[in-house]
């Protein structure tokens, strides 16, 4: 950071879109905008007990898109990490990218043994950086966070080197081979333990959800309903879950489809719902319905390109719709 950045950050920090979830109230005083990055830019680097600032930028241009934020505590030890974008540049991976290399940058040259990063509930945009930076969902607090006279909760994400070397190292290509298999005792701790990013619980249902609903499912229009289980693997690791809701004189509904946080990104959803398909033409099903709930990260958008339509029918809340399989 450097002195001249105050006044890009001093516009950043008075835009109300910017600041919903942030912990400065508005208007956002200029002499503190002035106040940072002198102090920022004086500093050279994080330190111990101190707010460390650095802007982020377009390499081609040189155009400050936003700020990256750094405490660290413990001597060093532990780093929390903060970020904030001009709302002109959201949705464009800046954040990610920019907090990606932050963490890189915490552990490689640094040294640190853990980095953390806390959030309001409600700014999933925010969880969903830290996810796609690696991080963990921790913990939520309840009305931990004052503001004034207002208080909120808390979502806290974190890693440590491990998590991060699991992250960094993870398959990111397209697998050669990707399969519906059956649910044994030999593999069922490592499809109990596949789990989604916290951000998509509020559209896949974690792994114990669903073998509750499995064990015990609730009747669809006064019908029984009979679950089918499967796991996917990818290249013989178990990667995902499926399940379907069978009923009689009803074509099947596609119950859970999910993919677990390490494997997301590499075409397996896709590869796993055409097999599923394959499997609902082979038991005569003559089309293949599935619902979802609308939101940021919904799912929607997977199946609407995949050739499902919508019915028109909602049900508790999610979207209905059909796919012909013949």
């Amino acid at each position: 950071m450097r002195p001249d950045d105050a006044e890009s950050l001093w516009e950043r920090r008075n835009d109300p879109e910017v600041a919903r979830y942030q912990d400065w109230s508005l208007p956002f005083p200029r002499e503190r905008a002035e106040q940072i990055a002198a102090e920022s830019a004086a500093m050279g680097g994080p330190r111990n007990d101190d707010w460390w600032m650095a802007i982020v930028e377009i390499a081609e241009t040189g155009e400050t898109v936003g700020d990256l934020v750094v405490h660290l505590e413990s001597e060093g030890r532990t780093a929390e990490i903060g970020y904030t974008l001009a709302s002109a540049h959201w949705r464009k991976g800046y954040a990610t990218e920019a907090t990606a290399a932050l963490i890189e940058y915490l552990f490689e040259t640094l040294g640190v043994t853990r980095v953390f990063g806390m959030l309001h509930p409600d700014n999933r945009a925010s969880a969903m950086v830290l996810e796609r930076s690696g991080m963990l969902f921790e913990g939520h607090t309840r009305s931990s966070f004052w503001l004034d006279d207002e208080v909120s909760d808390d979502w806290i994400y974190g890693m440590v080197r491990e998590d991060w070397e699991a992250w960094r190292d993870r398959p990111r290509t397209r697998p050669e081979q990707v399969g519906l298999v059956e649910i044994t005792p030999d593999n069922l701790a490592a499809v109990a333990a596949l789990s989604t990013h916290r951000s998509q619980e509020a559209f896949v249902a974690p792994m114990g959800r669903s073998f509750a609903q499995a064990l015990v499912p609730s009747p669809s229009d006064g019908q029984e309903v009979t679950p089918w289980l499967r796991t996917i693997e990818a290249d013989g690791e178990v990667v995902g879950f499926v399940m379907l809701a069978l009923a009689e004189g009803r074509d099947p509904f596609l119950w859970r489809l999910l993919i677990d946080r390490m494997h997301q990104r590499r075409g397996i959803a896709s590869r796993a719902l055409e097999l599923v398909e394959d499997e609902v033409r082979m038991i005569g099903g003559q089309s293949l319905r599935v619902s979802w709930r609308e939101g940021r990260g919904s799912p929607g958008d997977f199946y609407l390109a995949r050739g499902f339509e919508p019915t028109g029918k909602v049900h508790g809340g999610e979207t209905e719709a059909c796919k012909p399989l013949v």
